[in-house]
């Protein structure tokens, strides 16, 4: 069910995603420097585990995760993470918790785009082409 996702995947728009980030805690400095950066996501399989790698400017990460498996996770802003993924109706969605906090990253495949709702108290959207 991850095919349709599987890929490299270029970030070419989004909305209110300084917002976004506010909510998170992010600090003002790293806002900006993220808020800059056009994220490149390839996402892959081996075997039984999903891995997502993000590459922007402004930080790269790495995740290898089983669905539906909780797994530790530093965020690109550097938090420590308890995190779930897992697939419904078509959406990958990722749900983050830390000290008391909890965010969901759901994606999609709509008309050949991957578009990404980020919620936390609101939502901001970023719209990724596949290269």
């Amino acid at each position: 069910m991850t095919e349709p996702f599987l890929g490299t995947w270029k970030l070419v728009s989004s909305e209110n995603f300084d917002e976004y980030m506010k909510q998170l805690g992010v600090s003002a400095a790293v806002q900006n420097l993220a808020g800059l950066a056009k994220p490149r996501i390839t996402i892959s399989t081996d075997r039984d585990k999903v891995n997502i790698k993000t590459e922007s400017s402004f930080k790269n990460t790495e995740i290898s995760f089983k669905l539906g498996e909780e797994f530790d996770e530093t965020t690109s802003d550097n938090q420590k993470v308890k995190s779930i993924i897992t697939l419904d109706g078509g959406s990958m969605i990722h749900f983050q918790k830390w000290l008391g906090k909890e965010t969901t990253i759901k994606g999609q495949i709509v008309d050949g785009k991957m578009v990404v709702e980020y919620i936390m108290n609101i939502v901001s959207i970023g719209i990724y082409k596949k290269v």
